[in-house]
């Protein structure tokens, strides 16, 4: 191997082992200031928004109209984000309604869409 290819073979690999320690550190602990592990709700805030994102759910698994849609239910600080997608746009709204109407949520991101399925049938 020529001098000049052992060199470039050098710089490469510098750049190629440079270039892994960067994106190792954005994605273990981000860029920046902010870490994606952290959450910056008190506990009791975490727990709060634990169980309204449970009664959520409980409520929606027992209601006829949206008990066999899979709607995913996560709340932050009293906020309930709801996504999914479902058969009707009944669906849709009862599935807001349910949230909106449970002890502790205070908002709705309704970002359920809604899906045509009448080929399945």
């Amino acid at each position: 191997m020529s001098l000049l290819n052992k060199k470039a073979l050098i710089v490469y690999s510098l750049l190629l082992v440079a270039t892994a320690a960067g994106c190792a550190a954005t994605m273990v602990g981000g860029s920046g200031d902010y870490r994606a592990d952290r959450d910056e709700r008190d506990a009791a805030a975490v727990a709060s928004d634990t169980a309204t994102s449970a009664a959520v759910k409980g409520k929606l698994a027992a209601d006829p109209v949206v008990s066999v849609f899979e709607i995913g239910v996560r709340t932050w600080n009293g906020t309930v984000t709801l996504t999914g997608a479902v058969g009707s746009i009944r669906a849709r709204e009862t599935a807001e309604d349910i949230a909106r109407n449970t002890k502790g949520v205070t908002a709705v991101n309704n970002l359920i869409d809604i899906e045509d399925r009448s080929r399945d049938q």
